[in-house]
């Protein structure tokens, strides 16, 4: 007889409610004597603040900035619940930080905004960034969330990444390279992208800087290309990545694929699309928490290899494998900036972890305590 399925939905109100938030802060500096007050605030903190003002240069070694990391949303691109506010956005931005805590022990705060204009989120964090080691930006909707990331890494001096972009990128970066392995294909198999949001976008130019030499990329008015009119910035990079493909609808740029990654919404993927594939084809259907298409409906239709965003199937494209060790390597390294290097990098680390990837073992378990110290060394390096 089968276990019946836990309603984490339940659960997860529940345990919401009794917690009140998921997370709280505990001081190292502990006030038992009246000496403690005088050292670690007045009048001892009076001098470490005139040092401070003097030696900005010390705030890592001196302050909470070393290992601190603000996450920011103002809940435009929550999950695939779409715009649903700073809210709606705080209980994720809440679990992103026990993320951060459990797995690289890195001090994050959510930090929500009630703002949907691109120049207040960047003058707000430029604002609040002395404070911080890192910024992790999250869940903010496209395009703005490639303007509000360019124009901050620009302004700033400290680590900034979007993770819906690069997190994810990276991850599928490094379940596509095992994936490979089984299929026994490589670098040149034609690879057709549905979705040209954050995530699609990161993934089409990581794959394109890592050698892959056949990328089609897909929005809703079908396949970008030069011949489009007034593409966005954006996906004007998109139109120019190497394909030897021409094709006008998704249903032609999926046929004779090898790889199709999906990074849209249910239903977008059908059965036919799957068996129009090459053979030995790899299907990632990533939309969350309804990818696609179903593995089963894949795999039926002659995938042979199929990943997807969820946990209860083999194979789980998270993004959280991927942004704790990167902050843990940028934070322990002192870098200002997270380069495309580092990415790559931190993609191939996390492949070779599987040391003999199946077409149901592409990707290490969140669980699995090897990922964020891997992750952190190559960005180090």
């Amino acid at each position: 007889m089968k276990k019946p399925k836990k309603d984490f939905a339940k659960e997860a109100l529940k345990q919401h409610k009794a917690l009140v938030g998921k997370i709280s802060i505990t001081p190292k500096a502990r006030l038992k004597k009246k000496d403690d007050w005088s050292t670690f605030y007045t009048p001892g903190v009076g001098a470490v603040a005139s040092h401070l003002a003097k030696h900005p240069e010390d705030m890592r070694t001196m302050t909470m900035k070393r290992n601190s990391v603000a996450v920011v949303s103002d809940g435009s691109a929550v999950l695939g619940l779409g715009n649903i506010g700073p809210n709606g956005a705080l209980p994720v931005m809440e679990g992103k930080a026990v993320i951060f805590k459990e797995v690289a022990d890195i001090d994050a705060f959510p930090i929500v905004l009630d703002t949907k204009t691109p120049e207040e989120i960047i003058e707000t964090v430029v604002r609040i960034a002395p404070g911080f080691g890192g910024i992790n930006l999250e869940d903010i909707k496209a395009p703005e969330c490639f303007y509000v990331e360019a124009e901050l890494k620009k302004r700033l001096s400290i680590p900034v990444m979007h993770d819906d972009q690069h997190g994810t990128a990276i991850v599928v970066l490094a379940g596509l390279l095992n994936a490979l392995k089984v299929v026994k294909k490589t670098r040149k198999a034609q690879v057709t992208i549905v979705g040209a949001g954050a995530a699609g976008h990161a993934v089409a130019m990581l794959l394109a800087l890592d050698g892959f030499t056949d990328i089609r990329v897909a929005d809703r008015e079908g396949i970008i290309n030069t011949r489009r009119k007034n593409l966005p910035t954006h996906k004007r990079a998109l139109a120019k990545l190497p394909s030897t493909r021409s094709a006008k609808t998704l249903a032609e740029a999926v046929m004779g694929s090898d790889v199709l990654i999906a990074l849209s919404g249910p239903g977008t993927i059908t059965p036919a699309m799957i068996a129009s594939m090459a053979p030995r084809s790899i299907v990632f259907a990533l939309a969350n928490p309804v990818p696609e298409i179903l593995p089963e409906d894949a795999r039926a239709a002659g995938a042979a290899v199929i990943a997807t965003g969820r946990s209860d199937f083999p194979n789980q494209v998270n993004n959280a494998l991927v942004f704790p060790g990167i902050f843990r390597g940028a934070l322990d390294a002192n870098v200002s900036d997270i380069t495309d290097e580092m990415k790559l990098k931190a993609a191939h680390a996390l492949a070779k972890l599987i040391k003999h990837p199946t077409a149901t073992n592409l990707i290490p378990s969140v669980l699995d305590p090897h990922v964020a110290p891997t992750i952190a060394r190559a960005v180090r390096k």
